[in-house]
């Protein structure tokens, strides 16, 4: 599948070193090189600030999505292409999947972790079926990776279903496992026209 745009979720926070902030800009100026438009949180700050400034620098297209409530704690980012706001998380997301063709994580916090999963989920349920990288920048989720073979193991996620979290510590090489997606399963439980 073609990649037009991807949802990246990723810290508000800068992290403890600059390789975070640096991954992030090159991450940003990387979607702009291959006129892959970026869509995000909304925010100036953190890796979130560092990723939108990366794809501008390099000319690329960047859309924010942030609710209201959090315009003033995030810092809205000025320069955007488009800034929608919402009134809430939930539609937050919503907006952002509808918008995207994938989904791309990087280092980040709860909330990161939150967004991901909530996207992950809905694509283990059917209700879309667009690739989740997960860009596992200096070994940041390689405990999570562990995690998920742990919830295999003991029999609370299917060895398939696992096999939807997409990871690669590079990411051109994230973007072409991406791009080469397809669902290797039906649905968990229900479909989109049974809700």
């Amino acid at each position: 599948m073609q990649l037009k745009r991807i949802a990246l979720f990723c810290g508000s926070s800068a992290g403890q070193t600059p390789f975070f902030m640096e991954q992030a800009t090159l991450v940003g100026e990387t979607l702009a090189e291959r006129n892959i438009e970026l869509v995000y949180g909304g925010a100036q700050v953190g890796l979130m600030g560092a990723v939108a400034n990366g794809a501008l620098q390099k000319g690329g297209k960047v859309i924010g999505v942030i609710p209201h409530f959090l315009k003033t704690k995030e810092i809205a980012h000025p320069n955007l292409t488009q800034c929608i706001e919402v009134h809430s998380m939930h539609e937050r997301k919503t907006t952002m999947n509808e918008l995207c063709d994938g989904v791309i994580a990087l280092p980040g916090g709860f909330g990161t972790l939150e967004e991901l999963f909530e996207m992950l989920t809905w694509l283990q349920l059917g209700l879309h079926q667009k690739p989740i990288g997960i860009l596992n920048l200096n070994g940041f989720y390689d405990a999570l990776i562990t995690l998920t073979q742990t919830m295999v193991n003991e029999g609370f996620l299917k060895p398939a279903n696992q096999e939807l979290l997409l990871v690669d510590d590079h990411l051109p090489q994230l973007l072409e496992k991406m791009e080469q997606f397809k669902r290797p399963q039906q649905p968990k439980w229900i479909t989109k026209e049974t809700l």
